[in-house]
């Protein structure tokens, strides 16, 4: 019986080797007559161990890594393949009882890392197309009250009940409505839509199958952002497959109800991420945004009604369907239900992502997963939420990861991305680079977005220069209040937040007086 062997083929394993480590087993079993089966995996997300090659074992799978192609040799010669003992260098013992991994709550990432990412029958060995086979049972009022029972929101940043928008699209008048998948993961720090894509494809096909079901469209797009090359080939080879074994197509399942899927490849633009800019660019015309109303989902995609997710949301919809919204409530606090796929980067020993019940909070994550910063210095900030999220200093890393918990401090969890920086960090530099961010990605639609980021620039410059910096400090102040209220979407009205939250945090960093300072 041949030994099975795990190799990641994702974006991040194949940056650092994957392939060549692949290449070097099959060569390396070859020589030896070794009866092996080489199984391209997903990544398990603990990226920093990449790649992480794993043996299936009576005991279950053990991992080594970060393996090189220069290792396979000796990790043959040590008997890797043949339940080794566990005393080689990169031996990492069973994989599931790695601290980091073991102590997640994987939900919408059950699967990553586990299977063969276009085999469609490992998915459904592993639980997969339950959902959508529990979905074509019910009326599409039952499918959309299961996921508004179940409390998912939005994994974006307006964190906007899924089963809301799912209901308004469900009653909007038109035969022809369609679904849409933001894949256009832009934010600093962030990478779990690639995962998804990349590393279990089929629950995205699955979950948006399942939205067209409960919508009553037949038809849904996924923008993916065009520095995704893996992960488009991934979606189009899964989505063949799917549609071949009919699971896509016009009678699913020989259901009768339809549901076909394409990718579409984004324009390289930030601002594309915001979902009206994204039907833009969808129909063929310049990413800009939209003045609402109407909302998409009443008039959106070619003035249809339109539902428009990411990744995340509609990844977690096939959960819900298979084991039921209350399941699904049952993780979480408040309002914030479910689990969040947290992705920690930047100055980080441990980065890689991480799937935990909201509740959990940021100096949990930071030291029981992220083992501190990486250059072994103090954590100084964190940024939550992307390049537009704010920078949140040590007396707020024991708020819980909560919407309505960082709401409170005028901060965003967003996309769950997390960036970490130590102390060597000039917090004023960060605020510049955020409103030189905004000045080139934005839409230029709206003044206080195009011109305030502009001057933005300018005014932090000028601050630290040290030409006049408390007035340069109060106009700074009144520009940010003007982007804040004036700008036409969250482009513009949340570049404040970075800017503010390094103003009122790390006051010194701009030459002013710490609150200590004042206070005395």
């Amino acid at each position: 019986m041949s030994t099975r062997i795990y190799v990641p083929c994702d974006s991040a394993a194949l940056a650092v080797g994957a392939d060549a480590v692949a290449a070097r087993i099959a060569a390396e079993a070859a020589r030896r007559g070794l009866d092996i089966e080489i199984v391209r995996n997903g990544t398990r997300g603990l990226l920093w161990l990449e790649p992480l090659v794993e043996v299936d074992t009576p005991d279950g799978r053990i991992g080594f890594g970060p393996v090189d192609a220069a290792d396979v040799a000796g990790l043959f010669d040590a008997g890797f393949h043949a339940g080794f003992d566990g005393s080689h260098a990169l031996a990492l013992g069973l994989v599931e009882q790695i601290p980091y991994l073991a102590r997640q709550q994987r939900l919408t990432f059950a699967r990553a890392g586990i299977t063969d990412p276009l085999s469609l029958d490992d998915y459904e060995a592993h639980g997969g197309y339950r959902g959508l086979r529990n979905a074509l049972l019910k009326t599409p009022e039952e499918i959309v009250a299961a996921v508004t029972a179940s409390g998912l929101r939005g994994r974006g940043g307006a964190a906007f009940l899924t089963g809301i928008k799912w209901n308004t699209v469900l009653k909007a008048p038109g035969l022809e409505k369609y679904i849409v998948c933001n894949a256009d993961e832009g934010d600093s720090g962030t990478f779990a839509d690639r995962i998804v894509m990349e590393s279990d494809p089929y629950v995205l096909i699955e979950g948006m199958t399942i939205a067209g079901i409960a919508v009553g469209a037949t038809r849904g797009y996924i923008y993916v952002r065009s520095e995704y090359p893996h992960s488009i080939r991934q979606l189009e080879a899964a989505i063949a497959t799917a549609t071949q074994r009919g699971y896509l197509g016009r009678s699913l399942l020989c259901s009768g109800r339809s549901f076909e899927l394409e990718v579409r490849k984004g324009a390289g633009a930030y601002i594309c991420g915001e979902e009206t800019a994204l039907l833009e660019s969808l129909e063929g015309k310049r990413g800009i945004v939209r003045a609402k109303p109407p909302l998409p989902a009443l008039a959106g995609l070619f003035g249809k009604p339109t539902v428009i997710n990411n990744v995340l949301s509609l990844a977690t919809v096939p959960i819900i369907l298979d084991k039921g919204a209350q399941y699904y409530q049952d993780y979480g606090m408040g309002r914030s239900r479910g689990t969040l796929p947290i992705q920690l980067a930047g100055n980080i020993k441990h980065g890689g992502l991480i799937e935990l019940a909201f509740g959990v909070t940021l100096r949990e994550i930071l030291y029981e997963y992220g083992g501190g910063s990486a250059s072994g210095r103090p954590i100084k900030a964190v940024q939550v939420g992307g390049p537009l999220g704010a920078y949140l200093p040590e007396s707020q890393w024991d708020t819980p990861l909560d919407y309505e918990a960082f709401a409170s401090l005028w901060a965003v969890l967003g996309h769950g991305g997390i960036v970490v920086h130590d102390d060597s960090a000039d917090m004023a530099k960060l605020a510049r680079y955020a409103m030189e961010f905004c000045a080139v990605e934005s839409c230029g639609k709206c003044t206080p977005c195009r011109i305030g980021s502009t001057r933005g620039v300018e005014v932090i410059d000028k601050i630290r220069a040290g030409t006049q910096p408390a007035q340069q400090v109060v106009l700074l102040r009144d520009l940010c209040d003007t982007m804040l209220y004036g700008s036409l979407c969250a482009m513009g009205g949340m570049t404040p937040y970075p800017v503010l939250s390094a103003l009122n945090h790390f006051p010194q960093d701009f030459g002013q007086p710490s609150t200590n300072e004042r206070a005395a």
